[in-house]
């Protein structure tokens, strides 16, 4: 179980978190939904051990978060929103580059070339990929060091309707032994792979709820974007 406790962080006078507390289980994708500035972002940014909270406590199967961070990087993967990769670099050979980084064994990379539909795409420079086969290597490479923990914003951004549908159906695979946080704004994906809503707001919680306890995730979600509007 990876249990967070009131996790705060501001920039400068503003604050991007506030107290926020949750936990986390194998077996379980989490949906992270929240409009612009709502906290998303630094939230994962500390789970993957980026950036520091300046308050609060994770607990991370039982160990301390931030006395064992490294340790705990290796057992993370993390894709990022802008998705960073290495153009001039192939395919396979960007995915040896990570797996080395992690000191993960490399004969696993083949069946994360299957399993994220790159089976046609490996012997190719990145900087020659559509956007969508950009955001599988992404995903490829979140997935070679075999992490407990798995982070990922907008994993599915630029991927056509089948795409996104196999992505899903091995994200809802992996959960069966991984945690998945999954940040998301197509509510239509929330739906159909994910067990639990956590819901940001102005860097606070707001909602934490099984989706099953959830009549309706759009009309959630939309109450609070015209509220946010209405704010502004």
């Amino acid at each position: 179980m990876i249990q967070l406790d009131n996790i705060s962080k501001r920039y400068g006078q503003h604050p991007a978190l506030s107290n926020v507390s949750f936990s986390m289980q194998k077996g379980e994708i989490i949906g992270l939904l929240g409009v612009n500035g709502a906290g998303k972002s630094t939230l994962m940014k500390i789970l993957s051990g980026i950036i520091t909270p300046d308050s609060g406590k994770i607990s991370f199967f039982g160990k301390d978060f931030f006395s064992d961070t490294l340790n705990i990087k290796k057992q993370t993967g993390y894709l990022s929103e802008d998705n960073p990769l290495y153009e001039d670099m192939y395919v396979r050979e960007y995915l040896e580059y990570v797996t080395g980084i992690y000191n993960a064994n490399k004969k696993n990379i083949p069946y994360i070339i299957e399993r994220t539909g790159l089976d046609k795409e490996y012997k190719k420079k990145i900087k020659t990929l559509s956007k969508g086969n950009r955001q599988r290597v992404g995903i490829a490479q979140a997935l070679v060091n075999d992490p407990v923990f798995l982070i990922l914003d907008e994993a599915t951004s630029g991927l056509d309707p089948n795409q996104r549908e196999s992505l899903n159906n091995l994200f809802i695979e992996l959960s069966k032994d991984k945690v998945i946080l999954f940040s998301t704004h197509i509510l239509q994906e929330v739906k159909e792979i994910c067990t639990r809503l956590v819901l940001l707001n102005t860097g606070k919680l707001l909602v934490d709820k099984k989706i099953t306890e959830i009549e309706s995730v759009e009309q959630i979600f939309h109450t609070l974007t015209n509220e946010n509007e209405h704010e502004l």
